[in-house]
């Protein structure tokens, strides 16, 4: 199924479609059977799992915002069981230091030599919990490896394997004991999410679900390295037509010439919203990117990366509501698939 013409009319998309022989969209049968198996562990945030399945299949590291006591840490531990993927927990603490993270060089008396024994982030997913809790010090380690999926020691270089991803949970920098996330290092979080507090009927079943059991142990693999992997490369093969790479940009343009913003958004943060795009059409069953998935992700992508003025504070403006105002003005394009 092939994508001829896309016109834009408001909110209202009007699609010509025609058959060129048998091909069709790919499944999302995959997709579908993790997020019912988080289900039975993660109730009532169906959205929010989809969320952070659609950073997951894009390649990218998730930043997860939250009070604490929201299930956080339980949904990474269900994302890694369902996906059967190696699992690190890495408690982010004022004292942490970066070789707890990457690892250190320990001298062997045999050998005569230097051996390096590997840390916690030689996992194929790594829950960075609470990781604005530890110092701008300890936070740098982080940033060879969430960029480059590797760790520099000494005169050698050690490649993770793949699929790698940082899923950081943080509380609310109001609260006490945190530290603000170096611009860098936020930078290389593809997105931001929150999960929330749950409604009353999700968290009466919660409680007594949770009262006789914990279903965390009781839930399986659905999916396999090589299916996450198959995943992640149809999502980059998701068209995008050059109007909808005009319209990111435009809206990068944006964030780096606002009032509100000091600091706008980076060319990575521009990549990262073209990734999330293809993603959320894939997850939508589309082998084509359409506007509105730019516009349902442009907040979650840029909304942590853009550091506010004091103009944008003294309005109660934040990152994200900077970024929907920015959507609201800047021209939404029609899309052709010759483009």
């Amino acid at each position: 199924m092939e994508l001829v013409c896309l016109l834009n009319y408001g909110k209202i998309y009007i699609v010509y479609l025609f058959i060129l022989g048998g091909e069709t969209v790919v499944s999302n049968k995959t997709i579908k059977a993790i997020v019912s198996n988080m289900e039975k562990v993660i109730i009532g945030k169906t959205p929010e799992l989809y969320q952070i399945l659609k950073g997951i299949f894009a390649g990218g590291h998730i930043l997860i915002e939250d009070v604490p006591g929201v299930g956080k840490t339980t949904l990474v531990k269900a994302l890694a069981k369902s996906l059967n993927l190696s699992y690190s927990r890495i408690q982010f603490t004022p004292d942490l230091l970066p070789s707890d993270i990457l690892g250190v060089s320990i001298y062997n008396k045999n050998t005569s030599a230097f051996e390096f024994k590997k840390g916690p982030i030689f996992a194929n997913i790594i829950l960075a919990d609470e990781i604005n809790r530890t110092s701008p010090k300890t936070q740098s380690a982080l940033l060879e490896v969430m960029e480059e999926s590797q760790v520099s020691e000494g005169n050698n270089t050690y490649h993770l394997q793949k699929p790698f991803f940082v899923l950081a949970t943080q509380n609310p920098v109001e609260y006490q004991g945190t530290f603000n996330l170096p611009e860098a290092q936020l930078d290389r979080f593809m997105i931001k999410t929150k999960i929330g507090y749950a409604d009353e009927k999700s968290e009466s079943d919660i409680l007594q679900i949770y009262s006789h059991r914990e279903p965390l142990c009781d839930i399986g693999k659905v999916a396999e390295v090589g299916e996450i992997i198959d995943i992640q490369n149809s999502v980059r093969n998701i068209h995008v037509s050059k109007s909808i790479t005009e319209y990111i940009v435009r809206i990068a343009k944006a964030t780096r010439e606002s009032k509100y913003i000091t600091l706008g958004a980076s060319t990575r943060a521009s990549m990262s919203l073209l990734r999330i795009s293809q993603s959320s059409a894939f997850i939508d069953d589309r082998d084509f990117v359409i506007p509105e998935d730019v516009k349902s992700n442009a907040a979650a992508v840029l909304g942590h990366r853009v550091t506010i003025s004091s103009l944008a504070r003294a309005n109660g403006l934040d990152g994200e509501k900077i970024i929907n105002e920015i959507l609201d003005k800047t021209y939404t394009p029609r899309v052709y698939i010759n483009d």
